[in-house]
């Protein structure tokens, strides 16, 4: 049977390219808190990922996100629903970070 260690191990992230992918977020992008640029700080993509979060979703949240999976399949991008969701969380973050009480979060939260 394997050590605690032995499960646990921290993984080896390979450092993210300094240009942003096409499409992504801007140069232009404002600082953060920790000296990070929005434009710098990109999606994890298809890497292991050591740290685990719990979304509960409505069945029609789910629905919608299998549907945004299956169109971007349709369009030649094959993801599974994590990298769709870690994709969509860096957009809203870069844009929080880049327009503050404008971003689209913000507007939407403040809504709900």
């Amino acid at each position: 049977m394997p050590a605690a260690d032995d499960l646990f191990r921290p993984t080896v992230v390979p450092d993210a390219p300094d240009t942003p992918d096409e499409g992504g977020p801007s140069d232009e992008a404002q600082p953060t808190a920790e000296g990070k640029s929005a434009a710098k700080r990109a999606p994890s993509g298809r890497v292991r990922h050591d740290e685990k979060m719990t979304v509960y979703v409505t069945a029609d949240e789910l629905l919608d996100i299998e549907h945004a999976r299956l169109s971007l399949r349709r369009s030649g991008l094959s993801v599974d629903r994590g990298r769709l969701v870690r994709e969509a969380l860096a957009l809203v973050i870069a844009d929080l970070e880049q327009n503050g009480d404008d971003s689209v979060i913000v507007q939407r939260l403040m809504q709900a």
